[in-house]
């Protein structure tokens, strides 16, 4: 049974979104505010953390790069959800090393996806990497393939799950260019799609 760490000083949308999970067969840990659940992260590290920006003590921006400084935490696939869907606070999220961001009030539906996917894809990215170090993975690793810094960020979060569209907002470029970096990459790596661009880079990151 998955774990997974329910952060949010609101008590109904913490109550509300612990019960959905549950009812999907997770086991669930509840956190009042942000200071709370960092501490219970690095206690007993969830498999997956759904974590609230604005609360008391320690915002989520604060929660994730605490927990993401922490060899224990570094890897805990981490989603925000916020009422907050301003660009710029998603760029800060993704940029911290947030794993997906959900603007309130989710969908159930998009709340249950959204962390069957990043668990999914830990568990991918563990099989494929079984001796991967501690700190966390960095774009500059993947400059040795040949690649230039931007297509190194860009292929980054390519590894990481994420669209063109978000990854586009996370580093604050157009879509027209984030596709002209992956064309390159894709050449310079002989490669023709980004799943196996992807699986390369996650290769890349593991050994680096």
């Amino acid at each position: 049974m998955k774990r997974i760490l329910v952060i949010d000083d609101e008590a109904k949308i913490r109550t509300h979104t612990a019960e959905l999970l549950r009812l999907e067969g997770f086991e669930v840990t509840e956190a009042r505010n942000g200071r709370e659940g960092a501490d219970k992260a690095r206690a007993t590290p969830p498999d997956l953390i759904v974590c609230d920006i604005t609360m008391p003590e320690m915002n989520g921006h604060r929660v994730l790069e605490t927990l993401r400084a922490d060899p224990r935490t570094a890897h805990v696939p981490f989603v925000f959800l916020t009422g907050w869907g301003e660009q710029e606070d998603l760029r800060t999220g993704m940029n911290l090393g947030a794993d997906d961001y959900l603007v309130k009030p989710v969908v159930p539906d998009e709340l249950i996806a959204s962390v069957r996917a990043r668990l999914r894809r830990a568990e991918l990215a563990a099989a494929a990497a079984p001796k991967r170090p501690a700190g966390e993975a960095t774009p500059a690793q993947l400059e040795p393939l040949g690649l230039t810094p931007r297509e190194a960020e860009v292929l980054f979060w390519v590894a990481r799950g994420k669209t063109n569209d978000e990854i586009a907002t996370v580093l604050g470029i157009g879509l027209t260019t984030v596709k002209k970096h992956l064309e390159s990459t894709y050449a310079k790596l002989g490669v023709e799609n980004r799943t196996t661009a992807a699986a390369m880079a996650l290769e890349r990151m593991a050994g680096a």
